[in-house]
């Protein structure tokens, strides 16, 4: 049996304390923006890759979307079909790996927030595997949005005092150990403590992307027009034009 990579180990048993860290609070805002990219067309199907808890999916569903939300790890779908049956919703949310989806042009929206899957594999073959499926999964006429890291920080910035400004309010802490201007990958050590209150110790590795990386693998998957922004929690805009003082990146793309 292959040994378990280590965003399988973080996400195995963290539904609970996942939905009080500080990054998943901006989801009113990021779903306000998401319903005026889509012109609020509530006939649209939507996937949302890497759904975690289903945040996201779970909002979009309370305002009259219809949403099928797909994750690798059955403890943060377990925390999403609870928070559905007590929200009385109806929302599929199965267990999937994103690189490897059974769904062809059945969506007419892809969303994939907060590094959902995407760019969390180990190689770059396998990130692009991830938007390959997500395209398959897509309309020939349809929008992706997602968020990613954006390669421009770590040029510009320690990673290590971004991290550090959040970590009094965090339960997770990431501390970089290299990042490697070859590969744009940091290599880090992540502490964090379970929902048994286990503290645990992963080593990561995680894969910054530049625009022009992005702009180049999804015009090979037939997307025509890509937009970037900067991708401020709660506060997602078409006028936040993205800059090297933002650590992720938005990414709107159509075909």
């Amino acid at each position: 049996m292959n040994k378990k990579q280590w965003y399988e180990t973080l996400f195995e048993n963290y539904g609970q304390k996942y939905d009080n860290e500080c990054f998943t609070h901006g989801t009113i805002g990021e779903c306000d923006f998401i319903e005026k990219e889509i012109n609020y067309n509530k006939d649209l199907k939507i996937i949302d890759i890497g759904c975690g808890t289903g945040r996201h999916s779970i909002e979009l569903a309370k305002r009259g979307y219809s949403i099928t939300g797909i994750d690798l790890s059955e403890s943060l779908l377990g925390k999403a079909r609870e928070k559905v049956r007590q929200n009385n919703l109806q929302i599929d949310f199965l267990k999937h790996d994103a690189r490897n989806l059974p769904f062809e042009n059945q969506f007419d929206v892809a969303i994939m927030m907060c590094e959902g899957g995407f760019p969390l594999m180990e190689t770059d073959e396998m990130n692009f595997e991830i938007l390959k499926n997500v395209s398959k999964s897509l309309k020939d006429k349809s929008k992706f949005i997602f968020t990613t890291l954006n390669g421009l920080f770590p040029l510009f910035h320690s990673i290590n005092d971004f991290h550090a400004e959040g970590a009094i309010e965090e339960n997770a802490t990431y501390h970089s150990k290299n990042f490697d201007l070859m590969t744009f990958r940091d290599y880090n050590t992540t502490k964090f403590i379970d929902d048994d209150g286990v503290e645990k110790e992963l080593e990561c590795n995680e894969r910054y992307y530049v625009p022009s990386e992005i702009t180049w693998l999804l015009r090979t998957l037939g997307f025509t027009k890509i937009e970037f922004f900067g991708a401020k929690l709660g506060a997602f805009s078409r006028e936040d034009k993205l800059t090297t003082e933002d650590y992720e990146m938005l990414v709107i793309a159509e075909r």
